[in-house]
């Protein structure tokens, strides 16, 4: 590597392990550096490595293999850099690694992700989890091929939650076979508190680590259903259970159960301070976690795998007597080498075990203090010591514990259910890394291999370190390190110090073994990974796992069938020793090999988890433990094994971008960037390089060559440009005092200049004031005079003016005193005349009065009044009794011709009810004239007591007066006689009305007759049937012609029947065709219904599959269906399968084609003929709302002649048709024909977004060009072209040309375009802006210029379609518009936050604006994103949100296709219909046709 001052390059730190650095001098192979926080060291080369400056402004590359040099602080660094971003996944070619942010993410794992990565290749999105688990599921698919996906890290990692993400998105990609109820993620993970529970403990890093390896199996079917999943458990750590260190825990299970206050009471315990197996540590709590809620938790979870009740209670009573079985403590018995209980509470905890057991105490105890050995002389009793005791008693805890496990799991297994047909699965393993895997680098290095066919060069001689030696050191039989072990644990004197002293005899000369200095019985083993120290001192107990008969014998005797089950008797011929050997690790060993035979018929991926930080706090990132992952993990040496080959990978055009500037002269007019990539390399004599199809491939350290080179060349351009810009400096220096000579030698000739102006202009100054002053004098003295003769004109004008109106007033008063005067001697002669008058007058009325009194008294004489009055009557009876005979008559015509009767019934009804209503005014007028009378004769009283007042003194009065009383008795006699007449008279009528209600129920009783009659009668039989039959057997060619004159026959044939018919005529049959089907049998009559049934589906059938077209911009399928449902009365049908037959059909032909041509028309007819329902018909005898609002403005237009026009007819949809009484199947198929219409709506934007799907693919980033280049211009990083948009945009707006087209030739209404439009445009605006946050190559500047032109050839397409079609499509455009706007402007790091929501970007969230700010790159010159400051402000926004938020993705939701729309047309505000739709979630919307 040549390093030359002002290399970048890594510097080995003890503290950070790794620290970028500076290279300021160097003095042989000792260099001086400077480190990035100013300290200077020195260091040889050999402990350097080469770092690439412009990285670091890229915020990590999402695959490290595309490192300029892919080294270990690379590796480091590129992770670094990523997680200060919250971009947690990295790529190292297939194997991801996830490291744990230790914080919320849930944007990153919503159901809108998966969707992104479902079906994506891998490494063409974002690195994700998600993007794994869909390589594994699509290799599985095409390949027939079972899959396996390795998650390891150390504790704390994360490796259980990214297994949890991994079945949740197996779930979502592959469903549910049918019949399933839940999910397998949902029964896993329902599962996932039972195991944590009894698996998991608290280890030193990490709260909840799993004590065991799990793999879970997910079964598919052959359609790629998941049909069934298993769970398989690995490496249970038993010791745990008797033996822990400070500060780890033991199982989460134990202190759940003792926090729980009844159960803990009822099985006897206490806290866990009380219980040898726990009390080991002093930790009994974790932070931020009840005990007493997880124990509910896991009870939850046993109900929902299925574990019964009495299961539930035999499995805790097991735990308790774990718990007390620890206790029991023995001391040395009365025989040598036996034991005893040592105290009563020792002898208290094991009667409750053997209670809790259900078992016998006394056996219990013998177990435990003795062994028997079955001999051929008999069964010989061996008493145990104490150390023997207590660990015959641990053995009897473990055994009883991994048991209770391996049941647990089983239960599991059976809840979740298993497919045991299923040929093909995906298992995901959540364990920690082991030497058996193997498997990892060899499938690193054929992932290499397959990069190297791939691109057609030479891999023979590529080789990487094999470990078969470390697996046969530890594992090999008879002599390795598992077998010397499991031999040590045979015999019972044997310790750690006799298993290392045979260990280092046998491994003595073995490469990968080494003894420790300070230690003689530990040991260092060489892995591949590293050098790991093992501590011996516990490794003959830990291994030990012994299956004791008496344990057997003593749990299968237990009274409770749980415990029995557990432990079953062991065969008659094991049982012959009271020891079964077995160890922990040759068990391991087992299970590994099962797990490997497993994988090994499996196609591996790779999940790396790691662990940041120890404090598990989110945002710190310790170097020296994520290394030390790293290199266990396996990571660095899959990187080793890149660099074996050529680890510097670049496309042609890549490296042209980058190092075409080394070599200008082969850049002119050159257009195969691998020919020219092939004439750099030769130029700089590199050798070992190979020229795949697409990459070029270098060999470690050539591209630190090339950098070199580049830099060279920057530098000595750099130099051009010094050396340019100082001589511009100097020539601008020399200018700029040229410029300054000058222009003091301006300023001291315009000094001069201005001092001799100075003078001359106070001269002309002296002049002109002189001018001035004079000529203000001479005006001085003219105003003065002209001012004095005004005054004395205005005075005499005044005195004369003053004068003449004095004289004219004096005129005025005398003319108004002669007025008066005269006015007073006239209305004094008026006031006597008329007093006069009004004398003469009082004496004539009074004259006239006595006349009129005595007038009166001698028609008070007379009854001539009461006569007439009575003689009106009697007329008024005879002619009531006149009519009844002329009705009577009537009726009896009527019955001889029933005809002539119904037309001339109503007439006569009308007649009656005039004449009743002459009776009733008659009536009136007589009660009216007899109070007339009855207030006459109370003013003759009056005036009679007036008189007698009068005439008191008057005899003759008093004559009168007698004679008047007289009279008035007489009257009375007569008015009585007068109201019996009357009150016959009211009888009369009364039975006159009642005969008139007769007459009214024989009408009705006659309307019902006719429409029996109606009923009867077939509607235009003949004239149908004829009209059929022409239709079916005219041409082909003519039918087309037909179809469309049809629709005007009908309307004419039907508006002239009903303009004939009378008032009580059906408007079915007439009266030519009457007598021919009263003659019809009802064989005949109904075989001619069918024949008409059948005809008419006919008819419908051809018109449905037909394309009818248009005529007036109106659908004519939709107009003759309509005709004929109305012509054919089957709105007002109660039964009728027309309907069905219209809907099956249209979804037929919908079937048969649903593309472009197709749905536009359809959309069309079905949206006419749902409007011309919506009009026309009414339901249950009331006119809907709508209809209503219609008639009323229609009755306007008809009294006014020039109101408002139907909406109807605005849009061709209203031919004059009257309102039709709807039964319910018309109202269903309504309902039908608007779900049609929402059907065709969707199938047809579904359709356009399937087609759009790959055009927006292609657009979403800059195609690459060729590269040709007039004259010698230099290739600069940022050099590339502006690339044209009319590629891909173009075809969208041709693929938005066509669409409108089509749409506009089927004369779709414009609200219906207008939406589609609008959908479209939103599904453009949300495809684009998702692939834009997902594709870290789409958030660069000439990206951004390219899709700012193609978004300004869409906004020409819209303004050209006009609004009445576009809508708000521009407004839907609103997202990737002011992403597009953000990574085109320049100076991003000088704009604040609250300037970038407000003004850049308003519509987008911190999230969004968060995820564009840390992928953008600039690619062209070379600027950065925002400022640190904002990316700070923006993550600790984020961080709150993921806190309160429930689903905070930063992708777009495409919503459409949850969006019902129900139309229903609605009178709007300027005579428009607007379309009013209702839809799920959706709310209510509003469209309008103008």
């Amino acid at each position: 590597m040549n390093l030359r001052k002002g290399t970048k390059v890594w510097l080995q730190d003890r503290d950070l392990a790794w620290v970028a650095a500076e290279v300021l001098d160097s003095d042989g192979n000792r260099l001086q550096l400077v480190t990035d926080s100013g300290k200077k060291v020195f260091a040889s080369a050999e402990k350097l490595c080469p770092r690439d400056a412009d990285e670091e402004e890229h915020g990590g590359f999402e695959d490290m293999t595309r490192l300029a040099y892919l080294n270990e602080p690379g590796v480091l660094y590129n992770l670094r850099r990523r997680y200060a971003l919250n971009d947690i996944y990295t790529y190292t070619g297939s194997i991801l690694i996830a490291v744990n942010p230790f914080t919320k993410l849930p944007h990153l794992y919503d159901i809108h992700m998966m969707e992104q990565y479902k079906g994506a290749p891998l490494g063409e999105l974002s690195p994700h989890v998600f993007a794994v688990a869909d390589a594994s599921y699509r290799a599985m698919m095409n390949e027939g091929k079972s899959q396996s996906i390795l998650v390891s890290g150390e504790s704390g990692a994360g490796k259980t939650e990214t297994t949890k993400l991994i079945m949740q998105y197996l779930t979502f990609v592959g469903g549910r076979a049918a019949g399933d109820d839940r999910t397998v993620e949902q029964q896993v993970l329902e599962s996932n508190p039972l195991l944590e529970a009894f698996g998991n403990a608290r280890t030193v890093r990490n709260d909840n680590s799993s004590r065991f390896g799990k793999f879970v199996e997910i079964q598919f079917d052959s359609n790629g259903r998941i049909s069934g999943a298993a769970i398989r458990t690995y490496l249970l750590e038993r010791s745990r259970v008797v033996q822990i260190t400070d500060p780890e825990r033991n199982y989460h299970c134990f202190y759940q159960l003792c926090s729980f206050e009844r159960d803990a009471e009822k099985y006897k315990l206490g806290h866990p301070s009380h219980f040898h197996y726990l009390n080991q540590s002093k930790i009994y709590e974790l932070d931020g976690v009840s005990n007493a809620e997880e124990y509910m938790k896991t009870r939850r979870a046993m109900d929902i795998v299925g574990i019964s009740h009495e299961d539930q209670e035999a499995i805790f009573r097991v735990l308790a007597a774990i718990l007390h079985l620890g206790n029991i403590e023995f001391s040395p018995g009365k025989e040598h080498d036996s034991s005893a209980i040592k105290d009563e509470k020792s002898r208290f905890h094991m009667q409750m075990a053997a209670n809790l057991f259900m078992c016998d105490v006394d056996v219990l105890l013998a177990t435990l203090c003795s062994r028997s050995i079955q001999t051929r002389e008999g069964s010989i009793v061996k008493a145990l010591d104490c150390n023997a005791a207590v660990a015959g008693r641990d053995a009897l805890a473990k055994t009883v514990y991994a048991r209770l496990f391996d049941w647990l799991v089983d239960k599991i297994n059976r809840s979740v259910g298993q497919d045991i047909n299923s040929q093909i699965q995906i298992g995901v393993l959540d364990i920690y890394g082991f030497e058996c895997f193997k498997d990892n680098r060899q499938h690193v290095f054929k992932m290499e291999q397959e990069e190297y066919c791939k691109e057609e060069i030479n891999w023979s001689y590529i080789e990487f370190v094999d470990n078969q030696d470390v697996l046969d050191l530890i594992e090999k039989k008879p002599i390795g390190i598992i077998a010397l072990l499991d031999e040590a644990c045979m015999f019972p004197k044997s310790t750690h110090e006799t298993f290392s002293t045979k260990l280092f005899q046998h491994f003595r000369s073995h490469p990968r073994l080494e003894k420790e200095k300070f230690s003689q019985t530990d040991f260092t083993i060489s892995h591949y990974a590293g050098k790991v120290t093992y501590h011996t001192d516990t490794f003959l107990d830990k291994n030990r796992d012994y299956v004791v008969v008496e344990h057997c014998n003593l749990l299968s005797s237990s009274k409770c069938p749980f415990v029995s089950g557990l432990l079953p008797l062991l065969p008659e011929e094991s049982s012959r020793s009271s020891y079964k050997f077995s160890s922990v690790a040759s068990r391991f060993k087992q299970q590994l090999q099962a797990l490997m035979e497993t994988l090994n018929t499996t196609e591996p991926h790779y999940i790396r988890c790691v662990k940041p930080n120890s404090l598990n706090r989110p945002q710190i990132f310790e170097n020296a433990s994520v290394i030390h992952q790293l290199r266990c993990g396996g990571v660095l040496e899959a990187v080793r094994i890149s660099l074996a080959g050529y680890p510097t990978r670049r496309t042609y055009s890549e490296f042209v971008d980058r190092f075409g500037l080394i070599a200008p002269e082969f850049m002119d007019g050159i257009y195969d960037d691998k020919a020219t990539t092939e004439k750099i390399l030769q130029k700089l004599k590199l050798e070992n390089f190979q020229l795949g199809r697409t990459k070029v491939f270098l060999r470690a350290g050539q591209i630190g060559v090339l950098d070199s080179k580049r830099a060279e060349v920057l530098d000595n351009a750099a130099k051009c440009i010094q050396r340019r810009l100082r001589t511009f400096i100097a020539r601008r220096d020399f200018i700029a005092v040229r410029d300054a000579a000058f222009s003091l030698q301006a300023c001291c000739r315009g000094y001069i200049a201005q001092k001799m102006y100075a003078v001359k202009r106070e001269n002309a100054a002296a002049i002109s004031i002189q001018k001035y002053i004079r000529m203000w004098l001479m005006r001085h003295v003219y105003l003065k005079l002209h001012s004095s003769a005004i005054i004395l004109q205005s005075h005499v004008r005044g005195f004369v003016t003053r004068q003449r109106f004095l004289h004219g007033k004096e005129h005025r008063a005398a003319t108004s005193i002669q007025a008066c005067w005269r006015m007073y001697k006239v209305r004094s002669a008026f006031q006597r005349h008329q007093a006069s008058i009004v004398a003469i007058q009082c004496l004539w009325r009074c004259r006239q009065a006595k006349r009129e009194l005595r007038r009166l008294k001698q028609e008070a004489n007379e009854a001539g009044a009461l006569r007439l009055a009575k003689n009106k009557l009697e007329k008024q009876l005879e002619e009531l009794t006149w009519r009844l005979h002329l009705e009577k008559k009537i009726r009896v015509s009527n019955e001889e011709a029933k005809q002539i009767e119904i037309s001339k019934l109503q007439k006569v009804i009308e007649a009656l009810n005039l004449e009743l209503d002459a009776a009733k005014l008659a009536t009136i007028n007589e009660c009216n004239k007899n109070a007339v009378l009855q207030n006459q004769l109370e003013l003759s009283m009056k005036e009679k007591s007036a008189l007698k007042r009068e005439l008191v003194s008057v005899d003759e009065v008093r004559k009168e007066n007698a004679t008047l009383k007289v009279s008035l008795d007489a009257f009375e006699k007569k008015y009585a006689a007068l109201e019996l007449q009357l009150s016959n008279t009211q009888k009369g009528h009364d039975e006159t009305i009642e005969k008139l209600w007769e007459f009214e129920q024989k009408c009705s009783q006659l309307e019902q007759n006719v429409k029996s009659l109606e009923e009867k009668l077939l509607s235009l039989e003949d004239e149908n049937h004829v009209l059929r039959q022409k239709a079916l057997s005219a041409p082909r060619s003519n039918r087309l012609g037909y179809a469309k004159s049809l629709s005007e026959k009908y309307s004419s044939a039907i508006a002239s029947r009903t303009e004939r018919k009378p008032i009580f005529e059906s408007p079915t049959p007439t009266k030519l065709i009457a007598p021919y089907t009263l003659g019809l049998s009802d064989s005949r009559r109904s075989k001619l219904t069918a024949e008409k049934h059948q005809d008419n589906y006919e008819f419908l059938s051809r018109c449905i599959k037909e394309n009818l077209g248009f005529k007036n911009g109106k659908p004519l399928a939709a107009r003759i269906i309509y005709k004929c449902l109305l012509h054919w009365h089957a709105f007002e049908s109660e039964r009728t399968a027309i309907f069905d037959y219209i809907i099956e059909g249209i979804n037929e032909v919908l079937k048969v084609r649903d593309d472009d041509i197709v749905l536009p028309y359809w959309l069309s007819n079905t949206s006419a003929l749902l409007c011309l329902l919506q009009r026309n018909l009414r339901s249950n005898g009331f006119l809907t709302t709508t209809a209503q609002r219609y008639i009323g403005s229609a009755g306007l237009t008809s009294r006014t002649g020039h109101g408002p026009k139907s909406p109807l007819k605005i849009i061709g949809y209203d031919d004059g048709m009257s309102h039709v009484e709807a039964r319910y199947p018309a109202i269903l198929f309504k309902q039908q024909l608007t779900a049609c219409v929402e059907k065709i709506f969707g199938l047809l934007r579904d359709n356009l977004k399937k087609e759009l799907s790959p055009i927006l693919g292609l657009c979403i980033q800059t195609p690459k060009t060729g590269r040709a280049h007039g004259g010698k211009s230099s290739r600069s990083p940022g050099g590339l072209p502006q690339q044209s948009s009319g590629g891909q945009w173009g075809n969208i707006v041709k693929f938005l040309d066509s669409l409108m087209g089509k749409l506009r030739e089927n004369h779709v209404p414009s609200f219906f375009i207008r939406k589609l439009v609008t959908q479209v445009f939103s599904f453009i605006n949300i495809t684009l802006f998702n692939s834009l946050l997902l594709r870290r190559e789409c958030c660069t500047f000439s990206n951004g210029e390219y899709m700012k032109s193609g978004l300004a050839e869409l906004e020409k397409w819209i303004v050209n379609a006009k609004e009445e079609y576009a809508g708000t499509s521009w407004h839907e455009l609103n997202y990737i518009r002011q992403a597009v706007g953000f990574l085109v402007i320049h100076q991003k790091r000088k704009k604040s936050l609250e300037e970038i929501r407000q003004d850049l970007c308003p519509a987008l969230t911190v999230r969004q604006i968060y995820r564009i700010s840390t992928m953008y790159w600039d690619d062209k010159y070379g600027t950065q994103s925002v400022s640190n400051e904002v990316v700070s402000e923006m993550r600790e926004i984020v961080s709150k949100d993921n806190q309160n938020l429930t689903s905070n993705s930063f992708l777009l939701d495409d919503d459409l296709r949850h969006n019902k729309m129900l139309m229903w047309p609605v009178r709007g505000k300027k005579g428009g219909i607007q379309l009013e739709y209702k839809g799920e979630g959706v709310g209510k919307r509003e469209g309008r046709f103008q």
